[in-house]
């Protein structure tokens, strides 16, 4: 296996008394995409800033494309483009204009810069697009501006940060299409940070992260697998009805009932074959509870596992 494209060691941040990344590793490997999904505060844009060489760890090393900040921050920065969650675009200039200036300011010549960007505009389908405004332009359009001015450098690692923020579910899927082109046919890495679990479920990796700590990473397929069976989720009125419900569910049907777990106003039980269940636990107990729904394993499924909490439980 080659060289992974980041490797972060050990890293750990904290702001005052909170510590925002707490011993945090992991690898992605080159030609792949890397989504670290998690809640607000959960960490993901702490190691995102400090992997955009914006924000120093406290302790922990990272290199990318083989590269040590410490030793070759120059070189490093040079081998990254980075997308913010807030845009960084010149609304009052074209597409084209903005790529002319940030290709100056990188060094580059005016033939290179006109023969790039317009390879970029047309791969992110906006050449037709190129002497409009970013102010006119869609949150989908302004969103490709920005990649397309984060590639103008040949960059071999692309950084996002909450890259679907503000955009609509067209243009999501849009740019998911966008990114995953970029990936296969070129030699790029992307490593994006997410809310969104159907974001995250379109990467090859995923990194989920919560209190400033990595609680697993792995493929969406395999985190998915690790839940056991379908899960099952009772809807009451609130938390303490929750709780008193699940012991009574434990008691009256024991191993049968599956690995069983109170989130906030939720009895959430996970079993094989669960529709065969809700009906001895409609007729069990009757009028206990507002809903019962049943599906195969989400993330979200695997979050709550992991944390006991779901996203917008996060502290």
């Amino acid at each position: 296996m080659s060289d992974p494209a980041v490797s972060v060691r050990g890293l750990s941040k904290s702001f005052g008394e909170r510590a925002a990344l707490s011993d945090v590793s992991l690898e992605v490997q080159g030609g792949s995409i890397f989504a670290l999904l998690g809640p607000n505060g959960g960490g993901k844009t702490t190691l995102f800033r400090i992997l955009s060489t914006l924000l120093r760890p406290d302790s922990g090393s990272f290199s990318i494309a083989g590269l040590d900040p410490k030793k070759q921050l120059r070189q490093l920065r040079g081998r990254i483009g980075v997308v913010f969650q807030s845009p960084a675009l010149d609304r009052k200039l074209t597409v084209l204009e903005n790529l002319r200036l940030h290709g100056r300011i990188s060094g580059l010549n005016a033939a290179r810069i006109e023969s790039l960007a317009a390879s970029l505009l047309s791969r992110l389908d906006l050449l037709d697009r190129k002497n409009d405004r970013v102010e006119t332009l869609s949150g989908g359009l302004a969103r490709r501006a920005e990649i397309a001015k984060a590639l103008l450098t040949s960059p071999d690692v692309l950084l996002l940060d909450e890259p679907s923020t503000g955009l609509d579910p067209v243009a999501r899927r849009t740019l998911r299409d966008v990114l995953r082109n970029l990936v296969s046919h070129g030699e790029i890495t992307v490593l994006l940070t997410t809310h969104i679990f159907d974001e995250a479920e379109a990467a090859d990796t995923i990194g989920l992260i919560d209190g400033g700590k990595l609680v697993a990473k792995d493929t969406p397929d395999a985190l998915k697998a690790r839940v056991g069976g379908d899960v099952l989720v009772v809807e009451t009125a609130g938390a303490p009805e929750a709780s008193s419900l699940a012991m009574e569910i434990s008691n009256a049907f024991g191993k049968d009932a599956g690995a069983l777990r109170v989130v906030a106003e939720t009895v959430r039980l996970e079993r094989r074959e669960a529709h065969r269940f809700i009906p001895a636990l409609v007729e069990r107990f009757p009028g206990r509870f507002i809903s019962v729904s049943y599906g195969r394993p989400s993330l979200e499924d695997v979050f709550i596992d992991l944390t006991g909490h779901r996203f917008e439980e996060a502290a």
